[in-house]
């Protein structure tokens, strides 16, 4: 059975992994991607741009998230999770989420109304909603936090 030392260490590892990645998408990988499709079709290189910025600020709202899972591991690791101020990097959390939503809810309704095909703007709208149970999932655990922290600060005013 793994220990809950060795599960934060492994989940570290494969956050710094996912975070290098990510960086490589941001900085080479995307951008790229959109300068080749705008080269490929040039009645749609229009939207190079606005592609890269949206998708780069996606990454962004993940690598935010990576580090805020980072910072709540810490206080775990010195068992201070049930804390004040853990509810600072859950809202991170929920405010990434929230804003990486807004923007997928905008490329949605702007494929939606441009769409000749219905397969796109059903996979955005599969991903919104599966955006929108995330960040309410994160909402229901904060509440669970909140309780918790309450919980544990009445128990150690008893004792």
């Amino acid at each position: 059975m793994l220990t809950e030392s060795r599960v934060i260490a492994a989940l570290r590892a494969f956050l710094v992994v996912l975070f290098g990645v990510l960086v490589l998408f941001q900085t080479m990988s995307l951008p790229g991607q959109f300068a080749h499709l705008a080269k490929e079709d040039p009645d749609m290189a229009y939207l190079r741009w606005p592609a890269t910025a949206v998708t780069v600020f996606w990454v962004l709202c993940v690598q935010v998230v990576i580090v805020s899972i980072w910072k709540l591991l810490a206080r775990i690791r010195r068992d201070r999770i049930f804390s004040e101020d853990s509810f600072t990097w859950v809202n991170v959390i929920v405010g990434a989420i929230g804003a990486a939503w807004v923007v997928l809810l905008v490329v949605f309704l702007y494929v939606g109304f441009n769409a000749t095909d219905p397969g796109l703007p059903l996979l955005l709208f599969l991903l919104l909603v599966g955006l929108a149970v995330l960040g309410l999932l994160m909402v229901v655990m904060r509440a669970l936090l909140r309780q918790a922290t309450t919980l544990r600060s009445d128990m150690e005013a008893v004792i």
